[in-house]
C-alpha cells in the first residue's frame, strides 16, 4: 500500500480500533491458482508480548485452507470510513481552479503467516469467542448453547479455523491532511451536506484529527 508520510498511521491502538470496528477482512493468499481473495470476519487478539493474531474460520469446502503456497506471506485488508471528496468544496477552487477530485479513506493492512487449525476444540473456541464478541451489545445475546448440540457439532465439522500471525501492521488515514485549513473546512461543510452515512463517518473522523 502506497502511504505518503502525512497519511501514515503507526499507533497500534488506533490500528487495532479500526480492525475491531470493521472486522470483515479481505484475506489475500497465494495459491496454486495464483492470488486469491476471500472475505472473512477476523477476531483480533492483541498481545504486547506474543504479538498480534487474527482468528477466524472458513467453510471446509473453501480451498483457502488447503491450497496455500508454502512459505508465502498472507494479507488481511480492513477498510474503515471512506467518502468521495469533490473539488468544488475547496476554497482554493475559487482562487485558482487548480483542484481535482479525490477519495478520503482509512485502511489497515495486516501481513503475516496464515496458520490452519483443523481441530474441533480450537474451532469451537474461536466460534464461541467471535459470537460472544459480536453478540455482547444485544439485550439477549445468542450463544452456541442456544442451538441443539448435535446441530452445532454438525455445523462445526463443516468449517476450518484460520489464524493470521501478524508480522506487520500498517495503516493509512487519508483525511485531507495535505490540504490547507480552509480547504479542509470546505470539505467538512460539503460532507455535512451529503445525506449518506459514509460522508457522516468521514466528517466525524476528520474532526477528530483536526489540529487543536
Amino acid at each position: 500500500m502506497y502511504i505518503p508520510s502525512h497519511f501514515e498511521e503507526r499507533r497500534p491502538e488506533v490500528l487495532h480500533a479500526l480492525v475491531r470496528a470493521h472486522p470483515l477482512a479481505t484475506v489475500i493468499t497465494l495459491t496454486s491458482r495464483g492470488i486469491v481473495a476471500n472475505h472473512v470476519p477476523l477476531h483480533l487478539y492483541a498481545d504486547a508480548t506474543q504479538g498480534d493474531s487474527l482468528r477466524g474460520h472458513v467453510a471446509r469446502a473453501n480451498p483457502l485452507w488447503n491450497d496455500l503456497t508454502e512459505g508465502s506471506e498472507s494479507l488481511a485488508v480492513f477498510q474503515g470510513p471512506q467518502s468521495y471528496i469533490s473539488p468544488s468544496w475547496y476554497a482554493t477552487k475559487k482562487e485558482h481552479g487548480k483542484v481535482v477530485p479525490t477519495w478520503n479513506y482509512c485502511a489497515v493492512h495486516a501481513y503475516g503467516t496464515l496458520r490452519i487449525h483443523d481441530d474441533p476444540q480450537w474451532v469451537r473456541a474461536q466460534v464461541e469467542a467471535l459470537t460472544a464478541w459480536q453478540e455482547s451489545s444485544f439485550a439477549q445475546p445468542w450463544a452456541l448453547t442456544d442451538a441443539p448440540r448435535e446441530h452445532v457439532d454438525a455445523m462445526l465439522r463443516q468449517i476450518v479455523g484460520i489464524e493470521l500471525v501478524v508480522t506487520r501492521l500498517v495503516g493509512k488515514w487519508k483525511l485531507s491532511q495535505n490540504q490547507p485549513a480552509r480547504n479542509r473546512a470546505g470539505v467538512l461543510e460539503g460532507l455535512d451536506e451529503r445525506p449518506d452515512a459514509n460522508a457522516a463517518q468521514m466528517a466525524a473522523l476528520m474532526r477528530e484529527r483536526e489540529p487543536r
